[in-house]
């Protein structure tokens, strides 16, 4: 699988919570056309570093206390990377950062949409990723 580096750039146009966190994610491509617009799935606890630098570990499906996502609205993405066996992990312009590790027994994340390839960390990840 192919590290998802083309959502540098990618702007949190959405944040959405039920039992999975949403990230909707989109760049308007340079020099006009399609760009991305992409949506980030995650199903299983993760870190998330707020703007400040605090680290918080969030689970999908934890109403309020989900709160800290929100501050990722409107925020760039400055890098993205894939670690060991589908480690996700995204800074933003304002020093907010993800992380994601896969999950021995769920899917962890998945990405889909335009201007980006597919990919689903299943149960276990994976570590067949390339740069």
């Amino acid at each position: 699988m192919k590290v998802p580096t083309a959502l540098i750039g990618s702007h949190v146009e959405c944040t959405a919570f039920d039992h999975q966190v949403r990230l909707n994610l989109s760049a308007p491509a340079a020099g006009g056309g399609h760009g991305v617009d992409a949506e980030l799935i995650v199903e299983t606890p993760f870190l998330l570093r707020d703007a400040s630098g605090e680290w918080h570990e969030l689970e999908p499906g934890s109403g309020v206390h989900l709160a800290p996502v929100l501050g990722l609205f409107g925020q760039s993405i400055t890098a993205v990377d894939v670690q060991d066996c589908g480690g996700l992990s995204i800074d933003f312009g304002d020093g907010a950062g993800l992380r994601i590790g896969p999950d021995p027994r769920f899917e962890s994340w998945h990405l889909l949409g335009r201007g980006i390839s597919p990919v689903i960390v299943g149960p276990g990840g994976d570590d067949r990723w390339e740069r």
